[in-house]
Formats: structure tokens, sequence, C-alpha cells
């Protein structure tokens, strides 16, 4: 099979990740798409995100939009309160599914930040990354070349150009909390989850 980890806040999860899930899953014949929300990014450690039980609660509402889609804890707190790595998801992965195709799903910006994620070198012999431009912005090889990735490490990188959701989570999560439901912006069930739960008011 071929899987691919779509890691991230999910506060909440919104249109734009389900089009880049969507892209990826059509792009790379993926069988699955792992919605994993992080309970703690080290490279976004100011943030206070909703809980993660509740991110996670969200997030099964979003994979509802379509059959690969599937969420996984594998994410979750640690006990000692560590940051997730993921060089070490996907390492949990790999001995999971270690006669599968594993790719990292991540956007643009993050992946332009890859240098500052723990063994990086580590991270692309882990999995193949599928990497989705910004709404606007065709990402090519001279914006890698700042990542001074090698011939083979190139290889294990895929450009994924034409999401044109353009959403802000900021400004939406500022919508919600006016009481504003976002239908625009949300998919149909995460929508009713955050009505119902009066979440972001």
């Amino acid at each position: 099979m071929r899987i691919a980890l779509f890691g991230g806040t999910f506060d909440p999860p919104h249109r734009g990740h389900i089009a880049i899930a969507k892209a990826a899953a059509d792009a790379f014949a993926l069988d699955r798409v792992l919605f994993a929300p992080t309970a703690l990014q080290p490279l976004k450690l100011e943030t206070a995100p909703l809980p993660f039980a509740t991110r996670l609660a969200l997030a099964e509402a979003a994979c509802e939009e379509d059959p690969r889609f599937e969420v996984t804890d594998i994410d979750a707190p640690h006990p000692d309160g560590l940051p997730n790595y993921t060089v070490d998801t996907l390492t949990e992965l790999a001995r999971l599914y270690p006669a599968d195709t594993l790719f990292n799903l991540v956007g643009a910006d993050s992946f332009l930040n890859l240098r500052n994620w723990r063994e990086p070198d580590r991270l692309l012999e882990l999995a193949e990354w599928i990497v989705a431009s910004r709404p606007g912005y065709a990402l090519n090889d001279g914006d890698l070349a700042p990542l001074r990735l090698s011939k083979w490490q190139r290889d294990q990188v895929h450009l994924l150009g034409g999401v044109e959701e353009d959403i802000s989570a900021t400004v939406l999560r500022a919508r919600l909390h006016q009481g504003d439901p976002c239908l625009d912006l949300l998919p149909e069930k995460v929508a009713e989850y955050t009505q119902r739960h009066s979440l972001y008011r």
C-alpha cells in the first residue's frame, strides 16, 4: 500500500487541508492518508491549540470527506511532555508498515524549513515527501537549493502544485470566535462539531 502521513496542528482541520490531502491522494495514487494531529510541535512550542483529544475528534470528522482518509493518534502527547518529532513518528510508521511505501505530506513553508527539523537527513531516508506549494506560488527546484539536498534526497521529494485553497487558521479561528460557523472554510462535519460543542467561542 501507499500511505501518507499528514501531520499538523489541525486547529481546526479546514478545507485547505482537505484540498491538499485529496490532491496528494489523486496525484500519487495513495491508498491511505493518515491525518495525525500533533500534540506538541517542536517549532511551535508557544501555541496553545485546543486539547489534543478535541483536535483528534475534529480530524475524525474531517476524514469523513474521503474514504482514503483516516485519523491516527500516533502523535499523541508524550507522558514526559516532550515535543512530537516527525523523525520518531516516521520511524514508528516504518515499523508498523514495513512492506508499504511511506510518504510524508507537508506544505512548502514547512518543508523549506527542513534543516531546522530533528535529523533532516534521516527524515528523507524514512519516507518519500510530497510537498504542496502555496496558493499562487509555484514551488520549483530553485527554491529547494538552500536545503542542500543530494541527488538521491531530491529524488525522494515530489512537488505538488495546483492546490489553491488559501486559508489562514488564525483568521478562521477569529471568525469562529465571533460566532461565524465558517461553512465556507470548514468541511461540513467539522463545522457541525465546532457548533455542537461551541468551540473557539
